[in-house]
């Protein structure tokens, strides 16, 4: 038997699927970008109006990627110290993965899940980073 999961603090999903799924005393995480709630806003982009990508933060994506991670944690019942699991897909590994690699450590300093880091050619909106993440739930 599982759950479906969708965050009323999170952003909106751009596509059909949950925030998460909890089956038994798992959490699986869908894909988690660092767009905001209820706008098409993404934190530390800046676009053309062609809706490309002229600059961005990788700090500044992170940051806010690691944020939703812990709003659907939270809102599914579990925490960011049950977290067991964490793939992360980057669009530009060699610019990106060292100041990522930084911000990592800072907020899994006392939580160390296993962790996969793949180089995609690029996500689904205009971002830089999106986190897959598995969790427990006690």
């Amino acid at each position: 038997m599982s759950t479906i999961i969708n965050s009323s603090k999170a952003p909106e999903p751009v596509g059909l699927y949950p925030h998460a799924r909890r089956v038994g005393n798992l959490l699986f995480l869908s894909g988690v970008g660092p767009r905001e709630k209820g706008t098409k806003k993404i934190p530390g982009v800046e676009l053309n109006d062609q809706g490309e990508i002229i600059s961005y933060d990788i700090e500044t994506q992170c940051r806010s990627v690691f944020n939703n991670v812990k709003l659907i944690l939270e809102e599914a019942g579990s925490s960011w110290e049950n977290l067991v699991d964490v793939t992360v897909y980057l669009t530009n590994m060699k610019a990106d993965f060292k100041k990522y690699n930084e911000i990592y450590a800072e907020y899994f300093a006392s939580n160390l899940p296993c962790r996969t880091t793949c180089e995609i050619n690029c996500l689904p909106t205009p971002i830089a980073i999106e986190l897959k993440c598995i969790a427990t739930i006690e």
